[in-house]
C-alpha cells in the first residue's frame, strides 16, 4: 500500500489499515510506505499550527508511535509528480491513498489585492514555521495591518503579527523567525469578518487566547453587534457559538486598559478593495447587515481603514496532484467516499483520497480520523478488485528511487534530525529549535557529513 502524504490523514489511514479487523481475519499482510515531499513527517501539525501552540503540537507523539509501527515505512523528500507519476505508485503497491492536504490560499478578488504588501495567510503561516521551501526572510510591514477572514488561521495570524518576538522564545521557532518578529513595528492589528458575531469559525480557545498576550488589548465594537433569527437559532444549537458570543460581548462592554498594542475585532464588515498605488495603503470594507437566515447583504456604506499589509486568511486549497482529476473550485480530489473518481465519475480502481484533499479544509485535526475511516472501510472493502502490484517488494521501490537519483529520507533518518532539533534547543535553553533549510534537514536524516 502507497500513502502520498505524511500528515495527520495519511499517518491516521495507515494506523487504520494496520488495525483493520477484515485484513487481519483473511489473514491478508499489510506492508505501507508513506511518502512525503518535505524530509520530515507530520504536515500541516509541524508547518501550519502556529509555534504557540504547543498542545496542539502534542499530536506529533500520537503520530511518532503509529509511524514507529513495523508495517509501515516513512520515505520522505520524495515528491509524487516530479520524483514519480501515478503509474509508478501503481506499479509497486495494491493500492495508493492521496492525503496531500490543502497548501494553498484562496484568492480573493477584489481590486489591489496583488499590490506588495498584500499576503496569503498560508505564506506567514509556512514562514513562521520555517517550511524548508519558503524564504527564510519576511518583513513584516508597518503599524498598522489588516487580516481579513474569520477562522482560526485567522486568529492564529493576528496573534502573531501582534505578539512580542520574545514571548515565542519557549517555542521551537528559528533564529531567522525571531529577528523578523522582533523587528516588526506592528501596534494595531483589525481582523474582518464579512458576517456576524454569531457566524465565526474560530474555535472559543482560540478566541480567548487573542487576550492572553501582555500588552495586547483586544478591542470589540458594540456596533458591530447584531444577531438575526437564525444567529439566536444558532446560540442555541451550539455551544461553542454561544461560548464565542459571550466572549465577544464581554469584550465589547468592559472598559479600555490602555495597552500599547491593539487587536481590533470586526464584524459585518465586508473588504471590497485593497487601497494604494505602489502599495498597500489602506482597506476599503463595506458595512453588512444580517438578512434573518444567517447571510448577509451590503448596506452601500463604505469605510475605510488606514493599513499598510492586507493578510487574507479565507480558507486554504488543495493543489493538483499528477494524472488525477481535480475540482479546481473546492480545491480537491474529486471522489466518492474517498474513491477517487475519473472524468466521468467513475471510481479509478485503487486510488483513494482522504482529508482535506479528500473533503476540502474543514474540521480540526480530530475529524481527520472518521474521514480516514470512511476511505479504509471503501478500500478494504473493494481489495478483491484492485490489480495486483507488479513489483510490491519494499526493496524494490527504494531501487527505483536510487535509479532516479531522489535523495529520499527514512523513520529513522527523522529520528535523527528530531535529536538534532533538541540538542538546539538545549544549546540555546529551549525546548527544540527548528532546523529550517532543505539540504540540511536531508543531510541530518542520511547521517551525511
Amino acid at each position: 500500500m502507497g500513502i502520498v502524504g505524511a500528515g495527520p490523514a495519511g499517518i491516521y489511514a495507515a494506523d487504520l489499515l494496520t488495525k483493520d479487523e477484515t485484513l487481519a481475519a483473511s489473514g491478508t499482510p499489510v506492508s505501507i510506505d508513506i511518502l512525503d515531499k518535505l524530509p520530515s513527517p507530520y504536515g500541516l501539525v509541524r508547518y501550519g499550527v502556529a509555534p504557540d501552540h504547543p498542545r496542539i503540537k502534542q499530536i506529533q507523539g500520537a503520530l511518532h508511535k503509529i509511524l514507529d509501527k513495523p508495517e509501515i515505512r516513512f520515505l520522505g523528500n520524495v515528491e509524487y509528480g516530479v520524483d514519480l507519476k501515478l503509474d509508478d505508485l501503481q506499479h509497486h503497491y495494491d493500492a495508493v491513498i492521496f492525503a496531500t492536504g490543502s497548501d494553498r490560499d484562496r484568492s480573493l478578488d477584489i481590486p489591489g489585492i496583488d499590490l506588495p504588501g498584500s499576503h496569503g495567510a498560508a505564506d506567514f503561516v509556512f514562514w513562521y514555521d520555517s517550511h524548508p521551501d519558503v524564504a527564510p526572510d519576511w518583513h513584516v510591514e508597518g503599524t498598522s495591518v489588516a487580516v481579513i477572514g474569520a477562522g482560526n488561521v485567522a486568529v492564529d495570524v493576528a496573534r502573531i503579527l501582534a505578539k512580542d518576538a520574545d514571548d515565542l522564545l519557549d517555542t521551537d521557532i528559528t533564529d531567522n523567525v525571531y529577528r523578523g518578529l522582533r523587528a516588526k513595528k506592528v501596534t494595531d492589528v483589525h481582523v474582518f469578518a464579512r458576517r456576524g458575531i454569531a457566524q465565526g469559525k474560530f474555535t472559543p480557545m482560540e478566541l480567548r487566547e487573542l487576550d492572553k498576550q501582555p500588552g495586547v488589548e483586544v478591542i470589540v465594537y458594540p456596533e458591530d453587534f447584531d444577531l438575526d433569527d437564525a444567529s439566536l437559532a444558532a446560540l442555541e444549537e451550539s455551544n461553542q457559538v454561544k461560548t464565542n458570543v459571550k466572549v465577544l460581548q464581554n469584550w465589547a462592554i468592559r472598559d479600555p486598559r490602555g495597552e500599547e498594542k491593539r487587536l481590533h475585532l470586526h464584524f459585518l464588515h465586508r473588504p471590497v478593495e485593497v487601497l494604494g498605488e505602489e502599495r498597500v495603503e489602506g482597506l476599503r470594507t463595506e458595512r453588512m447587515e444580517l438578512t434573518g437566515d444567517g447571510n448577509v447583504r451590503g448596506t452601500g456604506e463604505f469605510v475605510d481603514y488606514d493599513v499598510q499589509a492586507v493578510y487574507r486568511a479565507i480558507g486554504y486549497l488543495g493543489s493538483p496532484a499528477t494524472d488525477l482529476p481535480f475540482d479546481e473550485e473546492r480545491g480537491v480530489i474529486p471522489n466518492d467516499g474517498g474513491r477517487v473518481l475519473d472524468l466521468d465519475e467513475r471510481a479509478i480502481p485503487g486510488v483513494y483520497a482522504t482529508g482535506w484533499i479528500k473533503r476540502g479544509p474543514v474540521g480540526l485535526i480530530g475529524h481527520t480520523k472518521g474521514d480516514a475511516l470512511e476511505t479504509i472501510t471503501n478500500l478494504v472493502a473493494d481489495r478483491d478488485h484492485f490489480t495486483p502490484a507488479s513489483e510490491p517488494e519494499p526493496e524494490s521501490f527504494l531501487q527505483l528511487l536510487e535509479e532516479r537519483g531522489v535523495r529520499y529520507t527514512t523513520w529513522d533518518g527523522w529520528q535523527r534530525l528530531e535529536a538534532h532539533e533538541d540538542s538546539l534547543g538545549e544549546e540555546q535553553g529551549r525546548k527544540r529549535v527548528k532546523v529550517r533549510e532543505r539540504d540540511a534537514m536531508t543531510r541530518i536524516a542520511r547521517a551525511e557529513s
